[in-house]
């Protein structure tokens, strides 16, 4: 049974670790994974169809917790104890549920102090305690309720038996109808670089020079105390890799890519000058970010934005990178022709449209707008150990420099960004950009 402390507003946890609120998503699958044996049968929740409008949860029934994320910013914002048998919690040090305590109105109210007048719902029964940051929910028959005046305590129940809690809710802020995820707190940042947008930076000639990131992380303030520090860097395609490394530190991962599934349609001189070396990607898993080097130049030649849906065979390995951009649409606004009165048609003049995307697109807004490669390329992801992918296959389009990892459920996965510019490799497919390149070994 766990045992364990809540701080309202805060986190629910012991000495070893904790649940906090505005944690992103992969922090608190670190904490079960570090706890195995003590936390077992861990479920996850979601929505394939509707990823962005249903939360994402984490269920742990042999435990009496779920743990509710917000699904857009993927980060902590309510905490359920939803069976009290399960679990043993203390506040301040003190036990106000386990087997020799049990969470009944007196005990609360003695724990927690005196607060606002319950609430009762009468359809579901129950009568909630709310105080700051947590509530607790009564289960009272309905026939209880016209001798409810002045909170819970007021209530006379028969033989005495008051009620005992059925559920606690741990969130930010004085409403839980209304709370929204907290930004990452200090103590999540763990000495790690995080991304707040990724613009991607476009010539006039349709071509991408690079991203410019808007990151932040945790420095020292005139009391050297910790604090959020923000700055901006940019990263650009012929870049070294102390280049990448000097503007964002150290890459979580650096991974050799040694397998290439398409070299077969290489000529023979290719495959025989790709087999002596290996190019080099650079994983950000807290900037959603892959940054691919060059083996023989070792500059930087493509960038891989992950979007971290769930349902993907990469979720919850990075975190989601917001990116943005514009295309300017192949269907332009007014596009016609006029009638002259020399009878000569002339053009009317177009108005030109723009394609924004965000990681938030999905791929038939794109594709309505953009001249994509019409035929997919299927890719199948799998590990090295284990050749089964339980999420299916995904779908990759292409249009200029860029490729398009779109999930069946019309959600984009993630976006290549490949340098088209000269001096060029030798001339091949977009398609093999893809399978070579995009297909990372899962740990």
């Amino acid at each position: 049974m766990l045992d364990l402390e809540i701080v309202p507003e805060i986190s629910l946890g012991c000495d070893a670790w904790e649940f906090i609120l505005g944690m992103h998503f992969s922090q608190a699958i670190a904490i079960i994974q570090s706890q195995v044996g003590i936390i077992k049968g861990v479920q996850v929740l979601y929505s394939d169809t509707n990823p962005l409008g249903v939360d994402i949860i984490i269920n742990l029934p042999q435990d009496g917790v779920r743990l509710i994320f917000d699904p857009v910013v993927q980060r902590l914002k309510t905490i359920e104890v939803f069976n009290m048998k399960l679990v043993k919690l203390k506040y301040g040090g003190v036990y106000f549920n386990s087997p020799e305590v049990l969470p009944s109105i007196e005990q609360i109210e003695h724990s927690f102090g005196a607060t606002h007048p319950g609430v009762y719902d009468a359809a579901k029964q129950l009568f909630a305690l709310h105080f700051r940051g947590l509530s607790f929910y009564f289960p009272v028959d309905s026939k209880l309720h016209s001798g409810y005046a002045h909170g819970l305590g007021s209530l006379v129940f028969l033989n005495g038996a008051s009620p005992v809690v059925s559920k606690m809710s741990l969130y930010a802020g004085s409403n839980v109808s209304e709370n929204r995820a907290p930004s990452l707190p200090l103590a999540c940042y763990h000495r790690q670089m995080y991304l707040d947008s990724a613009t991607v930076m476009r010539s006039s000639y349709g071509h991408t020079k690079g991203l410019k990131l808007k990151l932040f992380t945790e420095g020292s303030g005139r009391a050297l105390e910790p604090r959020r520090q923000c700055f901006t860097r940019e990263l650009l395609f012929g870049d070294s890799c102390e280049d990448v490394a000097t503007n964002l530190g150290a890459p979580n991962r650096i991974f050799f890519k040694s397998e290439d599934k398409m070299k077969i349609h290489s000529s023979s001189i290719n495959r025989q000058a790709q087999s002596k070396r290996s190019d080099i990607f650079f994983n950000y898993f807290t900037l959603g970010i892959d940054v691919l080097f060059d083996a023989r130049t070792q500059t930087c030649k493509k960038f891989i934005l992950h979007t971290n849906y769930p349902g993907h065979f990469n979720f919850n390995m990075y975190h989601r990178c917001e990116f943005q951009f514009q295309l300017e649409s192949d269907h332009p606004i007014g596009a016609g022709s006029n009638a002259s009165d020399n009878n000569l048609d002339l053009v009317t003049p177009t108005k030109t449209d723009y394609v924004n995307l965000t990681a938030y697109t999905k791929w038939d807004e794109i594709s309505g707008s953009l001249a994509t490669s019409e035929r997919p390329v299927v890719l199948h992801r799998a590990s090295s150990t284990n050749t089964a992918n339980p999420f299916g296959s995904t779908f990759c389009y292409g249009y200029q420099d860029l490729i398009f990892e779109v999930m069946p459920n019309n959600h984009i996965a993630s976006v290549t960004l490949y340098n088209s510019a000269p001096p060029r490799q030798p001339a091949h497919s977009w398609q093999q950009h893809k399978m070579q390149d995009i297909r990372l070994t899962v740990a």
